[in-house]
């Protein structure tokens, strides 16, 4: 649910800019996180798993 602030939630107090920009910066965090999880899988052989131990995290 999100954080209360008396009976409402937090998100409901929040103005249609401020959501709009959490929104595009969600989207954008998904996107990186679907680039990397592309890179790891990329030309992998299949059912085999990548002797690679590093994760690719930035």
């Amino acid at each position: 649910m999100g954080k209360r602030i008396g009976n409402k939630n937090e998100a409901q107090h929040r103005g249609k800019a401020e959501r709009k920009q959490i929104k595009a910066a969600n989207i954008a965090r998904e996107a990186v996180k679907k680039e990397i999880a592309k890179g790891r899988y990329v030309n992998a052989v299949k059912g085999a798993a990548k002797s690679d131990t590093s994760h690719g995290y930035a």
